[in-house]
């Protein structure tokens, strides 16, 4: 399977890409090259083959969802660049 120079032109049109001469050869190359490697993949015989759900059957391992404190209160105001008594000052976001 090959691709000639105006399909690509096409493709490129499509894509909104832009390609000088050297450019497009290069493209034309690698794309010919990436097609007839899906070509070959195609021939392979996949009948007994059992699609693939899931590439890893290690199943998600979840801790437990618990909230706690590692930073104290006093401490991340005393880093705070503004703050006004207990509370952090920040810029107004709404009008």
């Amino acid at each position: 399977m090959s691709t000639n120079i105006e399909t690509l032109r096409q493709l490129a049109h499509l894509a909104r890409l832009e390609f000088d001469e050297t450019k497009e050869q290069e493209m034309l190359h690698d794309l010919n090259n990436i097609l007839n490697w899906v070509d070959q993949l195609r021939q392979l015989d996949t009948q007994n083959v059992e699609p693939l759900i899931h590439i890893s059957e290690e199943l998600n391992v979840m801790r437990e969802d618990a909230a706690q404190n590692t930073v104290r209160h006093e401490d991340a105001l005393r880093l705070a660049p503004r703050k006004d008594s207990d509370y952090f000052r920040v810029p107004k976001v709404l009008e």
